[in-house]
């Protein structure tokens, strides 16, 4: 019996079947090419799939052309954190923690928002730009913190084998961003016909990966520019490769907290959103004054 998925009129994923018995390796419960408006390709709304996939909340895969693509102007986040890995490309950044500088293609963006960010990024012209960006819900401790960004150059994200560690450890690698809460995020590259096999810990009962480059068969094919959520276990994930390929992967402990949203930000309450909101108007009347802000 395989998994069979729908959504329902509510925009949330539905399971209706369990997993195949006896199965050693992680079933594809759902897939999905999202939604394209220009050069971004939306596959995660907290409004949608990230509440099955939360604390994972939201995803963008973005395709930037070699003439230029959308300056993403100064805007604000709270009880969230940003991260943002570039396969080609590079794209410039300034966010109100005070840093400022390029970001290189292979290099990582982590931002957490927490009690209240603003930033900005825009693609380096006459180079075409392609990766993700992804949203992470933070734990109730966590999301309403000073906000703190973290940029790694391509050296600096450490490796076991085909898989580069974002956030969390996988084998012997380990991020030096502060991951929050129980959660893996990882890129993998693997050449045509490769096999890589990921065990997730015990407790991580969210899983998924989307195709940045080339096709997987993952228990099913997943394309360029697709996602594809696994069942909720703790079981293996499998990964052959067709053509070279390079894919993010996540996984992670559910986040056991309701997201209670606004236009930029998502929290565990009303209460805390309405402190990060509270915050991000602050920060906003400081940037107009200086100018920065219209």
């Amino acid at each position: 019996m395989s998994l069979q998925s729908s959504i329902s009129s509510a925009g949330r994923l539905e399971i209706d079947a369990p997993a195949a018995a006896a199965s050693q390796v992680r079933a594809i419960a759902h897939r999905t090419r999202g939604s394209t408006h220009g050069p971004i390709t939306r596959l995660v709304s907290p409004g949608d799939l990230g509440e099955y996939l939360k604390p994972f909340v939201f995803l963008d895969f973005f395709k930037i052309p070699p003439s230029g693509g959308p300056a993403f102007g100064m805007h604000p986040h709270s009880g969230i954190a940003t991260l943002t890995y570039l396969i080609q490309g590079e794209t410039t950044y300034e966010d109100t923690t005070g840093k400022q500088g390029v970001l290189p293609c292979g290099g990582f963006e982590w931002m957490r928002a927490g009690n209240g960010v603003w930033h900005t990024g825009v693609p380096v012209a006459a180079k075409p730009g392609l990766g993700f960006q992804l949203w992470v819900a933070l734990p109730a401790f966590e999301e309403n913190a000073p906000a703190e960004s973290i940029y790694l150059a391509p050296s600096d994200i450490p490796q076991d084998g085909p898989a580069r560690v974002l956030v969390g450890k996988y084998g012997q690698a380990q991020s030096a961003i502060p991951a929050p809460g129980n959660m893996n995020y990882l890129v993998v590259e693997l050449k045509d016909g490769e096999q890589w096999r990921y065990t997730p810990p015990a407790s991580h009962d969210v899983a998924w990966i989307s195709v940045g480059v080339g096709m997987v068969d993952a228990g099913g094919l997943v394309d360029t520019g697709e996602l594809a959520i696994f069942d909720e276990s703790g079981q293996a994930i499998d990964v052959v490769a067709h053509g070279d390929t390079i894919f993010m992967l996540g996984s992670a402990a559910k986040h056991p907290h309701e997201l209670v949203t606004g236009y930029y930000s998502v929290h565990t309450s009303k209460e805390t959103l309405a402190q990060g909101e509270a915050e991000i108007r602050r920060i906003g009347e400081v940037l107009r004054s200086e100018g920065r802000l219209r």
